[in-house]
């Protein structure tokens, strides 16, 4: 799980193209929304993107993404479950 949540890390970097951000400045439990690394809708919906290419879910109810996108740990945990990739 380790090692998905690292991988999470990077691909998100990547992904939101956070130029200042590390994978260890991101804590796995903080929120991705808010206070936390302060994402907004436009950012939950390349998460979503991101997780249909890397991992092959797809999610039937965007009000999912809510629940799935809390912190990097859950979310690893989500696609841990549920990856067909």
């Amino acid at each position: 799980m380790e090692e998905l949540i690292l991988k999470l890390k990077e691909e998100i970097i990547e992904v939101l193209n956070l130029e200042d951000v590390k994978p260890a400045d991101i804590d796995e439990n903080a929120p991705l929304f808010g206070d936390g690394l302060g994402l907004d809708s436009i950012d939950a919906l390349e998460l979503i993107v991101l997780m249909e290419k890397s991992y092959g879910i797809k999610l039937k109810d965007p009000a999912q993404g809510k629940e799935i996108f809390k912190s990097i740990f859950v979310m690893a945990k989500y696609i841990a479950e549920n990856r067909t990739k």
